[in-house]
């Protein structure tokens, strides 16, 4: 049975996801949603500053069984990516707006640099003193779903980051110093589905739009009005793009692997 390992944004939890997880293992795939760090009922922040995204990254591949499949969001999108790179036994790779951050800085994006400085150019962003209060977690949701977006999410979506607010500031830094050139995503050899929203920041777009130049098998795909948080506000023709990409991998395995009777064709 194929595993898929599907990773939430920050901010959120494997919550996010769980229309997507039941809808897999429906189709006879083992679906697992851990929760990151500092999210949901994953392992407590730490206490010192995170500088990279290695725990995460050594977390998921710690959860690969045979072929498996990687979907991820935002932030998530990007440990899916990170864990994708170099391994044969990743089938298949869907990912949101991957915040692969460092592209703009590695292809000298002048647009997507732009735009990311509205948010990593305030001094208030990597500011040890504003870090996770709600001013800051405003700016910050505000910036990736628009203007407004934090007061749209209601009491219970902003109890949600409330509560992984230590995790998503602390990662501010390692994310504002990401710089992933466009070339590291070459060594993902898995059918790679990167999912976009009309509406999204520009960075995210452009980030997308750069991860699927630099991988070989890469597809970009638009979500019609979504923006950043399309997974939730457009959750059925997200979920429905990535079941079909995943579906697709599993039908192209299943059909390198049978044999082929006497007479058959090379």
């Amino acid at each position: 049975m194929d595993r898929v390992i599907v990773l939430h944004s920050g901010g959120m939890s494997s919550r996010q996801w769980r229309r997507l997880v039941d809808r897999l293992r429906g189709a006879g795939l083992d679906a697992v949603a851990p929760d990151f760090r500092g999210h949901g009922d994953g392992p407590a922040w730490p206490d010192e500053p995170v500088g990279d995204f290695s725990f995460e990254v050594g977390s998921v591949e710690a959860l690969i069984e045979g072929r498996t499949h990687l979907v991820g969001h935002s932030y998530g999108g990007l440990i899916a990516l990170l864990v994708a790179r170099g391994r044969g036994d990743i089938a298949s790779v869907s990912v949101y707006e991957p915040i692969a951050l460092g592209t703009l800085f590695d292809a000298e994006d002048h647009e997507g640099l732009r735009d990311l400085d509205r948010l990593v150019g305030d001094p208030s962003f990597t500011d040890p003193a504003e870090l996770g209060t709600e001013a800051w977690l405003r700016r910050f949701v505000d910036y990736w779903s628009g203007e407004g977006a934090w007061d749209a999410l209601g009491e219970g979506g902003q109890a949600s980051f409330r509560a992984s607010a230590a995790a998503v500031a602390g990662s501010a830094a390692a994310l504002a110093a990401d710089r992933t050139p466009v070339a590291a995503y070459r060594s993902i050899s898995a059918p790679l589905l990167i999912l976009h929203g009309e509406t999204s920041p520009v960075a995210a777009l452009r980030a997308s739009a750069l991860v699927a130049q630099g991988a070989p098998d890469a597809r970009l795909q638009t979500i019609g009005g979504a923006g950043h948080m399309g997974p939730l506000t457009h959750r059925d023709a997200v979920n429905d793009a990535i079941v079909r990409h995943i579906e697709t991998a599993v039908r192209r395995s299943r059909h390198a692997r049978t044999p082929r009777g006497p007479g058959a064709g090379p």
